[in-house]
């Protein structure tokens, strides 16, 4: 699917996609962190027929609903076909060790045989992390692993 970026000058930037049905749909990122969904007149790509403006908050709960379900879906379908294979949802909460620093910092992998398959931040979905990406307090850390492995990922995720 094609996403068109546009940079609004003063405002921040729009995205928009063209749905299978011909229909237009956009977010526009203010600044501020308001986040403007709008759907756009069929015959007129031009004018918006319907806007609802959300918060920062909002936007990034309506994201998880719809990223971080679309990740985990694909995940299901794999434990569905291999057996023991375990997915977790892990918070980064304010004071976590790893709050402020890397991927590759944690050695996550290495530690536990668990990885980490995406990272879910404001209203964004981060999929296939590289060991340089920070993590910051709020994100969730979608971990795939044994029970054991995905525990102790958990584990370094709470106290390091």
């Amino acid at each position: 699917m094609d996403v068109e970026r546009t940079s609004l000058p003063g405002i921040g930037l729009q995205h928009v996609f063209t749905t299978s049905r011909g229909r237009q749909v956009g977010v526009v990122s203010h600044r501020s962190g308001r986040r403007d969904l709008a759907v756009y007149d069929k015959e007129d790509p031009d004018t918006c027929i319907v806007t609802v403006q959300l918060t920062a908050e909002e936007a990034a709960f309506l994201a998880e609903l719809l990223g971080t379900g679309r990740v985990i879906e694909r995940l299901n379908e794999l434990h569905r076909q291999v057996e023991g294979l375990v997915t977790e949802k892990i918070p980064i909460a304010e004071g976590s060790p790893y709050a402020g620093r890397t991927l590759g910092e944690a050695q996550v992998r290495s530690r536990t045989g668990a990885s980490i398959v995406a990272v879910v931040r404001d209203a964004e979905v981060i999929a296939s992390p590289r060991p340089d990406f920070v993590f910051s307090a709020g994100d969730k850390v979608v971990v795939v692993g044994t029970a054991e492995g995905t525990a102790a990922a958990a584990r370094i995720f709470a106290s390091g």
